[in-house]
């Protein structure tokens, strides 16, 4: 159970270092490739900064999913790794009511399926 939990909190931490890179350095490439289709080709240039802003927010996400793992005292590791995964599912939730319903697909259902096995972990 440990290993799921380990691999599947490092996917969902991957994924957020992933977007973090992203939004804060290739926003106007790789970036335009990745959300041209729900952002005008205009508005990369202008929007920078804030796409800057939110990436380092994933930032955030990644390095306390990367810390929960780390830590070595086991209620400690589980309720910041409940509570990471949480602020990821959250932002998912918000991003699929404001944004695009794939984004609960792409960002929330791995942190979901993450956030089950960790409470199975403590609690079987």
């Amino acid at each position: 159970m440990e290993t799921i939990v380990l691999i599947l909190t490092g996917i969902v931490a991957l994924e957020h270092i992933y977007i973090m890179w992203i939004e804060m350095f290739v926003w106007e490439t790789t970036g335009k490739k990745i959300f041209g289709g729900s952002l005008a080709d205009d508005l990369f240039i202008p929007t920078k900064k804030l796409a800057a802003n939110q990436g380092l927010y994933n930032g955030f996400l990644a390095a306390g999913l990367i810390w929960s793992l780390l830590i070595q005292d086991p209620i400690w590791s589980f309720n910041i790794g409940v509570f990471f995964l949480s602020c990821v599912i959250i932002a998912a939730l918000y991003g699929t009511l404001t944004s695009s319903r794939s984004i609960l697909l792409k960002q929330g259902s791995p942190a979901i399926l993450a956030l089950i096995f960790v409470l199975l972990s403590r609690y079987m």
